[in-house]
């Protein structure tokens, strides 16, 4: 079950299970120091305990520099070796009975200010990245000022001769002001690390035991009596030998710091907390001292303390003062890039072709380009501050302005959307029209939508080749279709036997001619549909048709072409009626069933289909074909657009047909679609607007007519010829086509 669990759960439970067995030790360690045992007894338990310990401990930090590298792994051998000396210490405290002088220094004490220091150096080291050299060393000051600040409140409320007579004491109290600036450090570290908690939390705590158990020793040899191990005195330090051994086994709870260092606290709370301790101090050893019992001892320690604290404010006014100065710099470097940004950016707006202005919340103009301003004929400052909308936006038949709130401005600022290539026309100064065509993007500042650019462009000259083109494809195609009506009237005469028996080879070519020419006057028809369509001057006549009459008059003209092809042509189920031009319903279904016809294989199936819904009737062209590609089934609606360019070579065809489908279904209040099935082919979707009139009614009661309501109604273009009956080789070209 263990071996399901992530590495950061089984870390967290291991670390439990060692904490429950830490305090079972500790609390037999206590249990054996507080009893009646002899003393060499308790005393030779306490150091072999202790030196066990560091042992551990030292060789716990194994996994911890198998597992990292750079200044975290250095951090994790000075540890080991700080532990290591720490157990050396002890050991020689084993075996070298302490002197009976107080305050003696020890070869174990001076191994164990040496493993103190060389923990310092860990704990310098211990952050990923290096930290900034007074960042540091304002932490290790923290420590010194902590520290000898408690020395010297000791030395005047509890110890009286913990600084005086004591010529020894120096030595012995190196080592629990050590402590505190290991704790000190630990603490600052906990306090800035994202990563490692709990580890360093608990090498706070540990020292804090170690610092509490050697101003122990420190004051008992002040005292001017014996210490000895075997006492309640080295509860402190066991218990931080085996919170240091928990600290090695804690896991990784937070994540890895970045490379550029973790961030830097600010320094108010420990100074904060720094001087609240050192004028506690100050006040009590000022209050305490007097002629007779002041120690030069004393007196240099709170100098020490003293100086440590002008060092710190110094150090931090040094930094503080560099941070300045380089934020000075940052910030004249930044100003420098965005006004050469801005610059930039100006010269752009300024250099480009299309108008460009932007507005506020309010649709008032906030800055302008040059070329809104020469397209417009106003002056740039006669634009700045006005209501775009109502300045020169397109207004409606009778001159009167457009709602404010349906413009693409309004949208842009009041809902954040993003409208292109947006047909407008724009009232110059002179009351001259200019179309453009306009491109709107919200302006966002923290997510907030605090205004818009505009982007337009003049398309005076793109409207005009494209009324030119539209004219001369229909003029061409109008010239074609008068020496086309001359070759088919002629092959029709010839195959009539107008010029007497044809042989059969003759007849054959006859038929190809014949049939070529329905295709090409077919071409013609749908060039000059489309061009209808788009300009908006094609009839439709809509009504009410039942969508069973258009789905069979579209059937019974494919029928020939489908037998051709060996493919089955399937009436499903149809239902419904539609309020649309018959005549232009039949020809878009036809175009369809001759789409499927064509890319289906001998002996497949088309199937025809219809249902009614809430407000249209969906058709459907199923085949059994190739299918579409995914990135065509838009596609295929273009104009000349084929599914693969050798289309035209092999299916014929000039990729109009679903062109003036769609067209037709969108101009009819519709929408046409593509789809593939789930084992094979495609289905061709569309829509018409559903009837739900009565048969024997005049009017539809359905909104279809609002759609029907565009440009190129009958009352506009009266005379615009219609679909015409087509013979055999017409439906079936027309088809190929």
């Amino acid at each position: 079950m263990e071996g399901h669990l992530d590495p950061r759960t089984r870390a967290t439970r291991r670390l439990r299970s060692m904490g429950l067995a830490v305090v079972l030790v500790l609390a037999v360690l206590v249990v054996v120091l507080a009893s009646d045992l002899p003393h060499h007894v308790r005393q030779t338990v306490t150091l072999t305990a202790l030196a066990t310990s560091g042992v551990v401990a030292g060789l716990g930090f194994r996994h911890r520099i198998l597992s990292h590298a750079g200044r975290r792994r250095r951090a994790y051998v000075l540890f080991v070796l700080a532990c290591l000396l720490a157990s050396l210490s002890n050991l020689l405290q084993l075996v070298l009975p302490r002197a009976t002088a107080p305050g003696r220094v020890m070869p174990g004490d001076l191994v164990l200010t040496l493993a103190l220091a060389v923990a310092v150096a860990g704990l310098v080291q211990f952050p990923s990245s290096p930290r900034r050299t007074t960042d540091l060393t304002r932490m290790v000051l923290d420590g010194i000022v902590i520290g000898g600040s408690i020395l010297l409140v000791a030395d005047v409320t509890l110890f009286p001769d913990l600084l005086v007579d004591n010529p020894g004491g120096w030595p012995l109290l190196v080592v629990p002001v050590t402590d505190v600036v290991l704790a000190t450090l630990a603490t600052l570290l906990y306090i800035r690390s994202r990563r490692d908690h709990l580890m360093l939390g608990l090498v706070a705590a540990s020292f804090y035991c170690f610092a509490a158990s050697d101003f122990a020793f420190a004051f008992v040899a002040a005292s001017g009596r014996q210490f000895s191990y075997g006492s309640l005195v080295d509860a402190g330090w066991l218990s931080g030998y085996l919170l240091l051994v928990l600290a090695i086994w804690a896991p990784t709870l937070g994540a890895a710091e970045p490379e550029g260092g973790s961030r830097e606290r600010s320094p108010l709370p420990s100074t904060v907390v720094m001087f609240t301790l050192f004028l506690v101090a100050l006040g009590i050893t000022l209050a305490g001292f007097s002629a007779d019992r002041a120690s030069p001892s004393a007196v240099v320690l709170l100098l020490l303390v003293v100086l440590a604290v002008l060092a710190r404010q110094i150090l931090l006014g040094l930094d503080n003062d560099r941070l300045r100065r380089r934020l000075e710099e940052r910030v004249a470097e930044r100003t420098r890039s965005l006004r050469q940004i801005t610059a930039r950016t100006d010269l752009l707006v300024d250099s480009v072709g299309e108008g460009i202005y932007g507005v506020d919340r309010e649709g008032l103009i906030t800055f302008v380009n040059p070329a809104t301003s020469r397209a417009l004929g106003y002056g740039p400052a006669e634009l700045i501050g006005r209501d775009a909308h109502a300045t020169f936006h397109e207004r409606g038949p009778e001159g009167q302005l457009l709602p404010k709130d349906q413009c693409y401005i309004t949208e842009a600022v009041r809902e954040g959307l993003v409208s292109t290539a947006e047909a407008d026309s724009y009232v110059r100064s002179d009351g001259r029209l200019l179309p453009v065509e306009v491109t709107t993007t919200p302006l966002t500042e923290e997510d907030v939508v605090v205004g818009a650019v505009v982007i337009f462009r003049d398309v005076t000259q793109r409207r005009e080749v494209d009324r030119l083109k539209s004219e001369f494809v229909s003029m061409v195609s109008h010239e074609l279709r008068t020496p086309l009506t001359a070759i088919q009237g002629s092959l029709g005469l010839i195959s009539g036997g107008a010029l007497g028996p044809l042989p059969a080879a003759a007849g054959r070519m006859l038929e190809i001619a014949s049939i070529s020419a329905h295709r090409l006057n077919r071409l013609v028809d749908d060039i000059l549909d489309i061009e209808r369509i788009e300009s908006g001057v094609l009839v439709l006549q809509p009504g009410r048709q039942s969508a069973r009459e258009v789905v069979d008059a579209a059937v019974e003209q494919m029928q020939v072409l489908a037998a051709e092809a060996g493919v089955e042509v399937r009436v499903g189920a149809v239902d419904g009626a539609v309020h649309a031009d018959p005549d232009r319903a039949a020809q878009t279904l036809i175009n369809l069933i001759g789409n499927a016809l064509k890319f289906s294989y001998p002996g497949g199936l088309v199937e025809i289909s219809a249902d009614q819904q809430a407000e249209v009737v969906e058709f459907r062209v199923s085949d059994q074909g190739r299918g579409i590609p995914e990135d065509r089934l838009e596609r295929i609606f273009n104009r000349f657009e084929q599914v693969d360019s050798s289309d035209a070579r092999e299916k014929g065809g000039f990729g109009l047909g679903l062109a003036i489908s769609r067209s037709l279904v969108e101009r009819s209040g519709g929408r046409i679609w593509a789809s593939n099935n789930a084992e094979r082919g495609a289905t061709l979707h569309f829509t018409l607007p559903r009837s739900t009139t009565d048969p024997a009614g005049d009017q539809p009661t359905d909104h279809a007519d609002a759609r029907q309501a565009a440009p190129g109604s009958a009352a506009e273009a009266p005379d615009a010829p219609g679909p015409q009956p087509e013979s055999r080789e017409a439906v079936v070209a027309s088809a190929r086509g």
